[in-house]
This record gives C-alpha cells, sequence and structure tokens, in this order.
C-alpha cells in the first residue's frame, strides 16, 4: 500500500483513511453477504495449486465468500477476519468452520500451521511491513501466499462507462482488468526485508460474472468503502446516478444480466 495520498477513495490513501475504508465493512455486513460476488474458481485452484499441504489460512475473510469455496474444494480452512460484525455473518453462514478473530498483522496461529494463505479482496487492507512477516511465520516451507480480487472487465463499453459514472468511489483502478495488475504486483512485499522470504510473484485472471439485476447492482456498489464512508447525501447522490445509468443501458435495463467480471490473483511462494 502506498503512503502517499493520491486519490480520495482510491487504494493511494493515507494510513488513517486506510484504516477507516478497512474498517468500514461491519456496518453492512448483511448486505456484504447478500450482494458481494464469490471468485472464480479457477482462480481459486490456481492460487491453491502450488500449495504443499491442505491447510488454508483466509485471511480477512469477511463474511466467508471465499472461505465457503474453499469448503468445496475439500480443504482445511481457517478464518480469520477482525470485525466482528463480519465474522457473525461467516459463523452464521459456515458454522463448522473454524473462524477466529484476528487481524493480517496479528495472525492467532502457530508458526509453520498453514499450507495457503489466501485473501479476498483484503490484501490491500494489510500494513504489509507487519501483517508480511506474521504471514511468512505461519506459512510453511514452500507456502503459498496469494491475493485474489474480483475486477470489472472494462474492456466491455457499458461496463467502461459505467466505471466513469459511478467514480474511484464505487470502481477504483484496483477494481478494473485495465489497471489491477499494476495496483497489486507489489502487495505482498512492500518493503525490501521481506524479499528474502518470498519468490517471484505471478499475477494473472480468469474470466467471472455476477448474475444481477439494475437494484441489486446498486445494492452491491452501496457496500463498497468508498461509499460506506461518504457523506450520506453524496452517497445517494452517487448511487442514484448509478441507478440512473443502468436504467439507461439497454444491457441492464431489463431484468437480469451478468455482470463481466474476472478475478484476478497474485501468487508468491514461500521459500
Amino acid at each position: 500500500m502506498a503512503s502517499s495520498s493520491r486519490q480520495r477513495y482510491g487504494i493511494d490513501v493515507e494510513q488513517d483513511e486506510r484504516l477507516l475504508l478497512g474498517s468500514s465493512f461491519g456496518a453492512a455486513a448483511f448486505a456484504y453477504a447478500e450482494h458481494r460476488p464469490d471468485y472464480a474458481l479457477a482462480a481459486v485452484r490456481w492460487a491453491l495449486e502450488s500449495a504443499p499441504g491442505p491447510r488454508v489460512l483466509d485471511l480477512g475473510a469477511g463474511t466467508g465468500k471465499l472461505t465457503a469455496m474453499l469448503v468445496a474444494l475439500g480443504v482445511e480452512v481457517v478464518a480469520v477476519e477482525p470485525d466482528p460484525a463480519m465474522l457473525a455473518e461467516l459463523r452464521r453462514a459456515l458454522p463448522s468452520i473454524r473462524a477466529l478473530p484476528g487481524r493480517a498483522e496479528a495472525i492467532p496461529l502457530p508458526d509453520g500451521s498453514v499450507d495457503a494463505v489466501l485473501a479476498g479482496n483484503a490484501l490491500h487492507w494489510f500494513e504489509m511491513d507487519v501483517a508480511g512477516p506474521e504471514i511468512a511465520r505461519v506459512l510453511a516451507p514452500g507456502g503459498t501466499l496469494a491475493g485474489l480480487w474480483n475486477v470489472f472487465d472494462n474492456r466491455v463499453d457499458w461496463v467502461a462507462r459505467l466505471e466513469r459514472v459511478g467514480g474511484s468511489a464505487a470502481i477504483g483502478p484496483r477494481d478494473t482488468f485495465s489497471s489491477w495488475r499494476a495496483e497489486t504486483t507489489d502487495a505482498h512485499l512492500p518493503h525490501s526485508r521481506l524479499v528474502a522470504q518470498f519468490g517471484s510473484p505471478e499475477q494473472t485472471e480468469f474470466s467471472h460474472g455476477q448474475r444481477r439485476t439494475a437494484c441489486s447492482l446498486v445494492a452491491t456498489f452501496a457496500t463498497k468503502a468508498g461509499l460506506l464512508v461518504m457523506p450520506e447525501e453524496e452517497r445517494e447522490a452517487t448511487l442514484n446516478r448509478i441507478r440512473s445509468f443502468l436504467d439507461s443501458v439497454s444491457e441492464t435495463a431489463h431484468g437480469e444480466f451478468t455482470l463481466p467480471m474476472l478475478t484476478g490473483v497474485l501468487r508468491v511462494r514461500r521459500l
């Protein structure tokens, strides 16, 4: 995470604002669970394919979107999430999963206890100068760290126009196909002292989509951090602008449609 502030609601924010944005989701935990997408299954499999064993930590697990997919793949999952409301939703949805309160900067697990650490739409919130050594500590030798991000496919014309209408609070540079690699390529190693503990990063993306209506896509945008911390009047104006656009576009104005997305993955191996 860069320390300079170039965008109010984008990825480059001062630390205090980053913490504010990252802690905003609990207020919308139920809506987050209902409206946020899962991840492309092929992306999750790719993230795990080089892991030396089946023990997986879902770090910053939120309401369990990624956790549920890991369970379906048959791996041994433990979820760690700092926000009490998000953690409560995860436990409600997945009562049999070991789900612990905790932060990436203070992981409540023993040394070398997992073969992979995955973070779904969460790695960019970690303070990696602290979280990086913690992740390295809990990973077994040869273990995998992978961040996954769901991004809008702005190669599609109407999605590119939606990006402009919504603004950076709704669709930031990390959230689009055209820029997610550049925005996340160094997310795992922002400090050189971690370089010796990890290999070279790999990035790729996988086709994905989410069935939405205009109403449910607006509800999805309402769970974005940039919108959650907006003043109410500004937030409503942004959501109304998005809804008006969706109502005016043939691809989205009439019932259900598939929102064109990809799941991008940043994968790196602990040496």
